[in-house]
């Protein structure tokens, strides 16, 4: 079934010590363009959240938003370099030997002396961090898709019934056609008589005058291109997949034959319903903008 490009998914997750939540709006686009905003510290996901995100929208100008928090973020641990410490320690033994002094050192003033604690901060484990994350990607990607889904199957009978009233008024002209071309030829017979009176008509001419005239405004091929347009529209609307281009360009083509059919049209009636079914055609166009 089609979709539409119009939706919007929203998931939140946290385990206690970390929160994830994830907003994905999409709107009409030509293309995938996709936009992130996140924190720096996941920036380093990008190609993979751009990847996972296709799976689930292959048009659409789609904007996500994801919002991280870590409780463990900022932590240090207190290290000891026993080593160092131990040679300032042999050194502070062998100046006390040297100089005859008293030992007066302890573990609070042997601790101060440079880098024998250090802070280090806690390694970030990417790994960890994308387990955490996808889930979340992936239900508000599912929650875009269902909207999408949803949006999608509205829009499908919404132009399934324009297409309907668009083969009314292309049955209309069908069959009004060839009576325009037989009033026509009975006009002018008429006018003919009246002109020559009593003269002899040349059947001839007015056969030909006639043929020239139903090839004028002959609308059979305009007619049977439309039909065909408006069925290849229906199949692709029970298709799956992205069908929003091939469908622009249906509506384009119906576009021009319903024009071309309004140019031809010599009778008032045609052209009302000429015009009823470029109108049902912009709307459908319309409508079409959306799908994905």
């Amino acid at each position: 079934m089609i979709n539409s490009m119009t939706g919007f998914g929203r998931c939140e997750q946290t385990d206690g010590e970390r929160k994830v939540i994830v907003e994905i709006k999409s709107v009409n686009h030509r293309y995938c363009d996709i936009n992130i905003k996140m924190p720096k510290a996941l920036n380093f996901f990008e190609p993979q959240i751009r990847t996972l995100v296709k799976e689930y929208a292959q048009r659409g100008k789609i904007e996500i938003y994801i919002t991280y928090e870590d409780a463990r973020q900022g932590k240090s641990s207190v290290k000891y370099d026993k080593a160092l410490a131990g040679g300032y320690l042999q050194a502070l033994r062998q100046m006390q030997q040297d100089f005859d002094l008293t030992m007066d050192i302890g573990v609070s003033s042997l601790s101060r002396y440079p880098d024998v604690l250090t802070l280090e901060e806690q390694s970030v484990d990417e790994e960890d961090i994308w387990h955490f994350i996808r889930p979340a990607i992936e239900k508000a990607c599912q929650g875009l898709a269902d909207t999408r889904a949803r949006e999608g199957q509205r829009l499908r009978d919404d132009l399934i019934a324009k297409l309907d009233d668009m083969v009314t008024h292309v049955d209309f002209i069908e069959e009004r056609s060839p009576g325009i071309v037989d009033k026509y030829r009975t006009d002018l017979e008429n006018k003919v008589k009246e002109l020559l009176a009593d003269s002899a008509i040349d059947q001839n001419r007015i056969v030909q005058e006639t043929a020239i005239y139903a090839d004028k405004i002959c609308v059979d091929e305009e007619i049977v291109r439309l039909r065909s347009h408006i069925k290849a529209v229906r199949e692709a609307l029970s298709s799956e997949g992205a069908v929003g281009r091939k469908l622009d360009f249906l509506a384009q083509e119906m576009n021009r034959e319903s024009n071309t059919i309004l140019s031809k049209s010599p009778d008032l009636a045609i052209s009302d319903h000429a015009i009823d079914l470029k109108t049902q055609v912009e709307k459908v166009r319309e409508q079409i903008q959306n799908i994905e």
